[in-house]
């Protein structure tokens, strides 16, 4: 039976939404894992969101809470907000008391990715401060750690992501993802997939 791995973002403008698919990639490299991606669903009414300049949603379906149990492990990506994950997805893990009650996700592989503004403007702090939600569903956190190689050292390009998981800087959102970014992304989704497969195999 195929390993199944959820991703499950929110994106404003755009940046994490290339993160999930690029790390959809990686997971799909490894033989035996199914991915499926996902977004959770908006608050803000369209009104604010024109007024945003919000570009429309990508064609990912809408997560339900209780959807998350069918995964064998899930990555949850996530734009920044003073340094913590934005409202939608945090609505979004406030709506899986359901699941928290029977801890229907615990043991499960998760991860996280991200963007920011800037480089400090939360790379690690938003990861850091979402670990809290896997916590409390008994989720066991997978970080990426160091293991994508020299690009992790980088020092003379900017750019987002961290041992946390892979991040992008949007700048005024107009930045989109860079190539070492993308690298990151793709790694950590194959690198997750290959420690979930295990995970399953073993219980």
């Amino acid at each position: 039976m195929a390993t199944k791995i959820y991703i499950v973002y929110y994106s404003t403008y755009g940046h994490v939404e290339k993160l999930a698919h690029e790390i959809s990639r990686g997971a799909s490299s490894v033989e035996g894992v199914e991915v499926k991606v996902w977004q959770v669903p908006e608050t803000l009414p369209e009104e604010v969101l024109g007024k945003l300049h919000a570009p429309p949603k990508g064609d990912a379906p809408i997560i339900t809470a209780s959807e998350l149990a069918e995964a064998d492990g899930i990555l949850f990506g996530f734009p920044t907000r003073f340094g913590m994950m934005a409202a939608q997805f945090k609505a979004f893990f406030d709506s899986t008391g359901g699941l928290w009650r029977t801890q229907q996700l615990s043991g499960k592989p998760a991860g996280i990715f991200y963007s920011t503004a800037s480089q400090g403007g939360g790379q690690e702090t938003t990861a850091l401060t979402a670990i809290t939600q896997l916590v409390h569903h008994g989720m066991i956190f997978v970080p990426v750690g160091y293991t994508a190689g020299p690009g992790m050292f980088e020092i003379e390009k900017v750019k987002g992501g961290s041992p946390y998981g892979a991040g992008t800087l949007a700048g005024d959102g107009t930045r989109l993802p860079s190539e070492l970014e993308l690298q990151l992304a793709f790694h950590q989704g194959k690198y997750f997939a290959g420690i979930t497969k295990k995970f399953k195999a073993s219980s």
